[in-house]
């Protein structure tokens, strides 16, 4: 097979694709940024329990994750930890940029 026929084969991916994958590297930092304990981190867990099941489903209702990004603005509200909160408020606009995120025209 030759390197022409293996990009031939992939499909062009869809702004939903898009979204989904950049949401997916968002959360993923935001993990590694919940380093210790803070006051509220309970809040957070819970988020991204939530957010893992919605990344989890194959289908990408971009309502849903404009939901979670307004949930995620509460969870940081109601951290105390000052360092933390803006922390989790780079990801919350990180989120959003990647949910404006369009396919790349082929």
């Amino acid at each position: 097979m030759t390197v022409q026929s293996k990009h031939e084969e992939k499909h062009p991916a869809t702004d939903a694709e898009v979204k989904h994958k950049a949401v997916r590297l968002v959360v993923a930092h935001m993990k590694k940024k919940v380093t210790g304990e803070y006051s509220g981190i309970e809040y957070l867990a819970a988020w991204l329990d939530e957010m893992e099941a919605l990344m989890a489903d194959e289908a990408f209702d971009i309502r849903e994750y404009h939901r979670m990004r307004k949930e995620l603005n509460s969870v940081i509200e109601s951290t105390l930890d000052e360092t933390m909160r803006d922390s989790l408020r780079n990801s919350w606009y990180s989120m959003g940029k990647a949910l404006e995120k369009k396919a790349k025209p082929y």
